[in-house]
């Protein structure tokens, strides 16, 4: 029993290491130095010289992170659902296994591609990046709908400017596809007053048709777009909120009975030492 105590001390002490903020921020100080490398690496003249030690970076960087994961893997043992069951530690791990494959030959591609997979862990090693992430994912479905609203706006109003301007301005109105991509210039307003004004030589009137799609397509729909991704991410918030507040787990109140009775036991031996 005590030799079971003392295990189960050792790994929860494992698990309160790798979530120490100490850890935390050694792990994203390795993903920055990594991002670092791979930038330098764009240099060819800092290739040739010190290529070398670029590459000896990038495997002990990549040492650290198979440390990470054994030492997060074990802390949750033999539960591994705990760890494979969390998406960011699923993609953590993947990545990992990908950086494993050799960076030469067929796979050289794919290794390096590995290697820039790395810097994303940022978003995984800081749980504000995470949070912005899930909100997103979150927010696809809504978008859907709004996505699938502007589509119909594009396709009228190409439809319709393709009707009035193509024979005047026949390079950004000439075909559908055209049309299609003049709208979507409109709507980052790129110079699209430019298009307006060529417009207006023949059709004085056309202004209505570019401020209104500006108006719709821009102050609308992108603020609707906004609108979902603020709502989701104060859900997400309330939500995140909800789960600290929720009451503590049976297993982890097995755990702290556990490491009480370790401790009563310790200061039970230490009493009969003195005595």
């Amino acid at each position: 029993m005590t030799m079971q105590n003392t295990a189960l001390t050792k790994q929860q002490q494992l698990a309160k290491l790798v979530s120490t903020p100490l850890f935390e921020r050694a792990i994203i100080g390795l993903i920055l130095l990594n991002a670092i490398i791979l930038g330098l690496e764009t240099d060819s003249t800092l290739v040739e010289n010190v290529g070398s030690w670029f590459e000896l970076g990038h495997q002990l960087i990549l040492a650290a992170f198979i440390i990470e994961a054994v030492l997060k893997i074990t802390a949750v043992a033999p539960r591994f659902k705990l760890y494979f069951g969390n998406g960011w530690n699923l993609f953590d791990f993947s990545v990992i296994l990908l950086s494993l494959l050799p960076a030469t030959g067929e796979l050289a591609m794919a290794a390096r591609l590995a290697r820039l997979l790395r810097v994303l862990r940022l978003v995984s090693a800081i749980p504000e990046l995470r949070l912005i992430v899930a909100t997103l994912i979150r927010s696809i479905p809504s978008m859907g709908n709004i996505m699938l609203l502007m589509s119909i706006i594009f396709y009228i109003y190409a439809i319709a400017g393709y009707q009035l301007f193509h024979l005047n301005d026949p390079q950004h109105w000439g075909t559908l596809g055209l049309s299609l991509l003049t709208l979507f210039r409109i709507v980052t307003l790129e110079d699209w007053t430019d298009l307006m004004y060529t417009a207006m030589e023949s059709k004085p009137w056309s202004w209505i048709y570019f401020v209104s799609f500006v108006v719709m397509g821009t102050f609308v729909i992108i603020n609707l777009f906004i609108a979902v991704v603020l709502n989701n991410l104060e859900q997400a918030k309330a939500e995140q909120l909800e789960a600290i507040r929720q009451p503590v787990s049976r297993d982890d109140l097995i755990k702290e009975l556990a490491n009480t009775q370790l401790a009563l036991n310790r200061l039970q031996q230490k009493i009969k030492k003195q005595e």
